[in-house]
């Protein structure tokens, strides 16, 4: 049990038997009135967003998350199986679960899985991933200078949208949370 004045964002709360996660919070103390918190809350399973607001210093449950680094071996069927880093025991995790953290998942690569009570709730991907452009159309000469663009596949299958002078076998930069282009790796 926590009190609303030791909310922090990312906290999660275990709110009628559902699990939530604290996006923002804004502590609100009015002219006339008691003082209350006003939260913008994300369901960690379904990822609904709402706002509620809870009167200052009530009591809230907490729920036990902990975050494993763990490591991606490989994909099994629909679930993807993780390695954890520090006893090295595998976990499938469900490919609902993953969700669009699929489309940057390599063999290998080390990322966080949140576990409450040994049940995976999703998976942390960091903000950004370096890949492997697999196959693009070649730009033509001129394509350089216009801000255009056109589809790459990358080295996880996935595709998107890159500038006109990117070519094949070039490593780049992707914003993991909108799959966008940020700019090439040396």
């Amino acid at each position: 049990m926590a009190s609303t004045n030791d909310l922090k964002n990312g906290l999660v709360l275990n709110l009628e038997g559902q699990l939530w996660s604290v996006v923002e919070f804004q502590h609100v103390k009015p002219g006339k009135g008691p003082a209350f918190v006003r939260t913008k809350l994300k369901n960690v399973l379904s990822g609904k967003t709402v706002d509620k607001t809870f009167n200052a210093g009530t009591k809230v449950e907490t729920a036990n998350v902990d975050r494993r680094d763990m490591q991606y071996l490989y994909h099994d069927g629909t679930d993807f199986v993780f390695m954890d880093n520090s006893d090295y025991e595998q976990i499938n995790v469900p490919e609902k679960t993953v969700g669009d953290a699929a489309h940057y998942l390599l063999e290998s690569q080390s990322i966080q899985v949140a576990m409450h009570d040994g049940v995976p709730l999703y998976v942390e991907m960091p903000p950004s991933v370096a890949l492997e452009i697999t196959y693009t159309e070649p730009g033509l000469q001129g394509d350089r200078s216009s801000g255009g663009s056109k589809s790459a596949t990358l080295e996880t299958g996935y595709e998107i949208q890159v500038p006109l002078f990117l070519e094949q076998g070039t490593k780049i930069k992707v914003d993991t949370r909108s799959g966008e282009y940020l700019g090439r790796v040396n």
